[in-house]
């Protein structure tokens, strides 16, 4: 009878907390669809199979700050180009790092170097996670789990929060504002180019429609705690499609 009854308690509590989980993911899915309305809708978003944007911003790195100017170019989300310039120490600097399904290039100066695998996969987590803001639909790929993670306070304006299990396994946090339903805050733990590892939190801000969609223009990023990076985004266009040169190794 002992046994009995012991066994209908731990089916019970299987039950509820299978019934909790998933009223946990339709909630948070629920959240995520209405996040994509307000960008401009799933049709919008999903045909941006190409697009390229331009930002000026700033960078601190040991605690001193540069400034800089970018320009992204994507075709999908595995394939991907940014180059990045500014000035150190007096000197003109530019960085490219190239993307292009399972190989991955970074050009500092004029050294190329094609990263190995495993350096690929951060890449391609960290290429996702900014290209986020223009293809929130993704989350809705089944490759993609998604669960309610509470409530938050971002700049005094209530936000939920989704916990988001992607592809391998990695997870991070989206928080979107209650009224407006836009994303306003991401936060993941990444590994940087030199392979040192950091719990970023990114801002986004600003929102303004481009070609039809609504994406951030200011976006700030703090790594463990401080202040990394900021920018805003000057120009953003979507296009039909990029010359596959653009994903080719940079020379």
């Amino acid at each position: 009878m002992k046994r009995l009854a012991f066994g209908l308690v731990v089916s019970a509590c299987l039950i509820t907390g299978n019934l909790v989980a998933r009223a946990s993911e339709k909630d948070a899915a629920a959240i995520v669809d209405k996040a994509i309305a307000a960008m401009g809708g799933e049709e919008k978003l999903a045909k941006v199979k190409a697009a390229s944007w331009k930002a000026k911003g700033t960078l601190t790195f040991q605690d001193n700050e540069t400034e800089f100017t970018t320009q992204v170019m994507m075709g999908g989300l595995d394939r991907y180009r940014s180059e990045f310039e500014s000035e150190f120490n007096g000197n003109p600097f530019k960085a490219v790092t190239v993307l292009s399904g399972e190989k991955v290039w970074r050009k500092f100066g004029d050294q190329v170097r094609e990263l190995e695998q495993s350096e690929v996969k951060n890449e391609q987590y960290n290429v996702r996670l900014q290209l986020l803001p223009i293809s929130l639909h993704m989350l809705k790929g089944k490759d993609y789990k998604l669960e309610t993670a509470g409530e938050e306070k971002i700049a005094d304006k209530e936000a939920m929060v989704v916990k988001v299990t992607a592809p391998g396994g990695r997870t991070f946090k989206i928080c979107f504002d209650k009224q407006s339903s836009l994303p306003v805050k991401i936060v993941a733990d990444i590994v940087g180019f030199r392979g040192d590892e950091f719990t970023q939190e990114t801002y986004y801000t600003a929102y303004k429609e481009f070609d039809g969609i609504k994406r951030p223009s200011k976006y700030e990023s703090r790594r463990d705690g401080n202040k990394f990076i900021e920018f805003e985004v000057i120009e953003f266009k979507v296009l039909d499609k990029l010359p596959d040169s653009t994903f080719e190794a940079p020379k």
